[in-house]
């Protein structure tokens, strides 16, 4: 049966390959739920800013379903957003991009029976590996915008996901996803975006155990 779900959304690579499943199984997307600190105005985790946020719900075709919160409201933030999304846009399901950390699919799926909403995790124990190779083979494209510093250096900010890129983050005992945390991404361009996502680097910055490549929006001309 097809289902109308809102996706969690981080603009990574997981969560973008969860959601061109479900689309492609013939779901319908209500939303993007994306959460956001909202001292910073970017988005967690991945510190997205809006305005790229805003370019990657028009190039897919998807309206964004911004969650501002502090740190201490994350998850009552998240609940009251699954209960708008299924009381005004009628979505019945929620959508993971988690392949196999339970405590994640704990949280996730725990804020959903909060709300009596279904928790979908089109990846759920599949080979870590494979799953990136077919993130890059289906044609997306992103760039690496976090690193865990004890696992990756630097150096991997701003490159872009390609197989050589992944036998490389492999060979320093990482895991080829960063599922661990190791990095993070931002899904620029691809078969679900209408255009590819124009952004610019603006540095990188970096804190006790994390590097972040800045990235800010391109106006187009």
């Amino acid at each position: 049966m097809k289902k109308k779900f809102v996706m969690s959304y981080s603009c990574g690579k997981d969560s973008t390959l969860s959601l061109y499943r479900m689309i492609r199984e013939g779901h319908k997307p209500a939303a993007l739920l994306i959460t956001v600190d909202k001292k910073v105005l970017r988005s967690w985790f991945h510190g997205v800013p809006n305005d790229l946020l805003n370019e990657v719900s028009k190039s897919l075709g998807i309206p964004l379903l911004l969650v501002k919160c502090e740190g201490e409201e994350y998850s009552e933030a998240f609940k009251k957003a699954l209960h708008k999304a299924k009381i005004e846009l009628g979505a019945e399901a929620c959508v993971f991009g988690d392949i196999d950390l339970e405590a994640h699919r704990t949280w996730c799926t725990d804020r959903c029976n909060e709300v009596e909403m279904e928790a979908i995790f089109p990846l759920w124990l599949e080979n870590r590996e494979k799953l990136t190779y077919e993130f890059i083979d289906t044609g997306f494209k992103t760039v690496i915008k976090n690193v865990r510093l004890n696992a990756l250096s630097t150096d991997f900010l701003g490159k872009q996901l390609t197989h050589k890129v992944v036998k490389d983050i492999i060979k320093t005992g990482s895991d080829a996803c960063g599922e661990n945390g190791e990095y993070h991404t931002f899904v620029f361009d691809g078969p679900l975006f209408k255009y590819p996502i124009k952004f610019k680097e603006n540095g990188i910055i970096t804190n006790e155990t994390h590097g972040f490549l800045d990235i800010v929006g391109v106006i187009n001309e």
